[in-house]
């Protein structure tokens, strides 16, 4: 295929600016490597919510179906936090991920060497750099468990059913170990197994899974020793695997250690491969239409576009070198800047990640 078909939708806040440096460099990308991207435009979240009262049309849904990838900026802002929960812009990810049936998140966390000093953890934990695959499942979990407002005792409560099913579990496991296969071996299952009855079910299932992959690596940790352990010594962890929640969690914390959240990319892929894919960062309406915003996480998530959706590793590898080059050179946004950084907008950060590609 020499033509991808891809939705985009720019979402809210800094959504629109940095997908629109993304999309900047995927067609310089697609100069270089000679292939052809057509964009469709549609709206998530609170812009959304502001055209049509729902967080998610359906012709949104239905434009991403007929798409071969979906690009996704950001959605969320103080405006819409009144709202029902089923009217928020969040409920859009929710249900655009249900939609799509992406159940896999993948959330690498990196040090790139020129951002060393940004990350804030010392340079002995962080010496010989990082390299952490999150694998995060996306559709199960307390986010899509029975919700409810109730009363207990004679006084008003809530609950959020968190449940997981066997098969559910089981896919996200094996496509643990697979990728593990292809990095350093290890998987690092994370629950709460302590205390939790769908957390032992899910220890037990990920360690029946694991006899079929002999070759790699498992341990479990709970997911409060896990947050420790990522912060004492996060050299330890190549795949970490967990549930929805704690992915939520753990993914921003291992965000955070690299230095900036702003440089996270994320893929969401269903069992065809189809992917959704977002940066890790939330809409930062606080800086929105300021040309301060990183778009570089953004970036990154199109070169994974082109290496797990496209099968275009080459094309991906000329992004990832592009931004490092960059980077190298000593080129950052507000979010990176350490002494003597060269600060570059939103904008400009795109244009000089877009004119090094294939050089």
């Amino acid at each position: 295929m020499n033509t991808y078909k891809i939705a985009v939708l720019p979402g809210d806040g800094i959504g629109p600016e940095v997908t629109k440096q993304a999309l900047k460099v995927l067609d310089k990308t697609a100069e270089v490597f000679g292939f052809t991207v057509e964009y469709s435009y549609a709206d998530i979240g609170g812009i959304a919510i502001d055209k049509t009262g729902e967080p998610l049309p359906a012709e949104t849904l239905e434009l991403c179906r007929k798409s071969d990838a979906v690009l996704l900026g950001a959605v969320g802002g103080q405006k819409w936090d009144n709202l029902p929960l089923n009217k928020r812009p969040e409920a859009g990810l929710l249900g655009i991920r249900s939609g799509l049936g992406v159940f896999a998140n993948f959330r690498p966390a990196k040090i790139y060497p020129p951002l060393k000093n940004a990350s804030p953890l010392k340079d002995r934990i962080t010496q010989d750099g990082l390299d952490i695959l999150v694998l995060r499942e996306l559709t199960g979990d307390v986010y899509f468990g029975e919700k409810k407002r109730t009363t207990c005792n004679g006084e008003p409560a809530a609950y959020d059913m968190m449940i997981y099913r066997k098969s559910e579990i089981e896919r996200i496991a094996r496509l643990a170990f697979e990728t593990a296969r292809k990095r350093k071996g290890k998987v690092t299952s994370v629950d709460k197994a302590n205390v939790l009855e769908v957390s032992r079910f899910w220890r037990e299932t990920v360690t029946e899974v694991s006899k079929e992959y002999p070759d790699v690596e498992l341990n479990h940790l709970y997911v409060d020793n896990a947050a420790m352990q990522l912060v004492i010594n996060p050299g330890q962890f190549d795949v970490i695997v967990t549930g929805n929640l704690f992915g939520d969690i753990l993914s921003d914390e291992a965000a955070m250690i690299t230095g900036s959240i702003g440089m996270l990319p994320s893929a969401s892929l269903n069992s065809t491969g189809f992917g959704l894919y977002e940066p890790v960062h939330g809409s930062a309406p606080d800086i929105a239409g300021q040309n301060k915003a990183n778009p570089l996480a953004t970036i990154l998530s199109v070169a994974m576009m082109l290496e797990y959706s496209f099968n275009r590793k080459e094309a991906a590898e000329a992004i990832e070198n592009a931004v490092l080059k960059v980077l190298q050179e000593g080129f950052v946004t507000r979010d990176l800047a350490t002494e003597g950084s060269k600060i570059l907008g939103c904008e400009e950060m795109g244009e000089a990640v877009a004119s090094r590609i294939g050089k």
